[in-house]
């Protein structure tokens, strides 16, 4: 889906303004070269659309074809997000398997993956593994049928998920235990079946699909927003007791062009938002948030922020100076904070 220009809003120069004073208040007291580097780190954040880090990585570090003949399981490779991660992969000569719900959607992906990565693959080299994340007793099986086609499994992309509009008050509760099974337990629980194999060949790496959802509070989606911050505490744990030998990637995007409403909860069981985006809307394409997500996953990085400002100059804020961050929503309010969200 293709993006028109949108100029700078009102929001957006709060923010600019905000940025501009905290670095003259930080440069009263520093030295020259101090603050030429605060000035020149600002300009990067105020202008990029990831992380420092990942902006780096993306012009200095691994390269995407680093992965070639990696074996790559995506879920939710049907549409959006994953389905662009797969053409990326695809490009570079990874060996896929893709996984969702619809067959034929899946097929499709994987045509289109034979003719990016046509001087790679073959037709044995892309797997399509029909699943839903939900049926948690296949998921063992799944993986061995991953298995006995590749032999292996070098790296898990967790990318399946539904995403939510309702305002907090009027979520029920089955809703919420709806999209905590899809996006939190339906990772874990597929994570597990595929440990066993990455601990006994002591390497491996597992790539969740968060979102700054998972870092910010955003309004409008208790349910998504709280799951996605249990998938950071579930995969950090994990992080942690695995050590070094396998590696796990947290990617968080923010507002990404994708069909992503189609299929998006609102506050009662069984009801779908069921819009479009508007191209209007100043949202990352998708193709670019799939590039940024690979070059994390060659990196091999612990956690990447892919968005567009002002949400990614929030998500800083609100990490490195937390009670300014919080102050800063609430000033701006709900209202605009959800314009922001939804690129407006």
């Amino acid at each position: 889906m293709k993006r028109k220009f949108v100029t700078c809003n009102f929001v957006d120069l709060r923010f600019l303004f905000k940025m501009l004073e905290f670095i003259g208040l930080a440069c009263t007291s520093l030295c020259p070269v101090c603050i030429g580097i605060i000035i020149v780190t600002s300009l990067i954040v105020i202008l990029a659309d990831a992380n420092l880090m990942l902006i780096v990585k993306s012009k200095c570090g691994k390269k995407i074809e680093c992965l070639s003949g990696k074996v790559v399981w995506i879920t939710g490779a049907s549409s959006g997000i994953g389905e662009h991660i797969a053409y990326q992969l695809a490009s570079v000569g990874c060996k896929l398997v893709l996984s969702a719900r619809r067959k034929e959607e899946l097929e499709r992906v994987k045509q289109t993956c034979l003719k990016l990565g046509r001087s790679h693959l073959q037709d044995e080299d892309v797997l399509v593994l029909p699943m839903d994340v939900l049926d948690f007793d296949y998921h063992k099986k799944a993986v061995q049928s991953v298995l006995d086609h590749f032999k292996k499994i070098d790296i898990l992309v967790n990318n399946a998920g539904k995403s939510q509009r309702a305002v907090w008050s009027e979520v029920q509760l089955d809703v919420d235990r709806e999209i905590f099974e899809i996006n939190v337990l339906g990772p874990v629980s597929l994570t597990q079946a595929v440990l066993p194999h990455m601990m006994e060949r002591k390497q491996g790496h597992l790539v969740v699909m968060s979102s700054l959802a998972g870092i910010l509070g955003v309004p409008g989606s208790r349910s998504y927003c709280g799951s996605k911050h249990a998938v950071h505490g579930y995969f950090d744990s994990l992080r942690t007791e695995l050590g070094n030998n396998i590696d796990i990637t947290l990617i968080c995007p923010g507002p990404v062009f994708s069909n992503l409403f189609q299929h998006a909860a609102t506050g009662k069981q069984g009801e779908l938002v069921g819009r479009n985006m508007e191209n209007s809307e100043k949202r990352m394409s998708t193709e670019r948030c799939a590039y940024l997500s690979c070059v994390a996953i060659a990196n091999r990085m612990y956690e990447v922020w892919v968005s567009q400002n002002p949400i990614l100059f929030m998500t800083y804020i609100t990490i490195f100076l937390p009670d300014v961050g919080k102050w800063l929503a609430s000033k701006i309010g709900a209202k605009q904070f959800l314009k922001m969200r939804e690129g407006k």
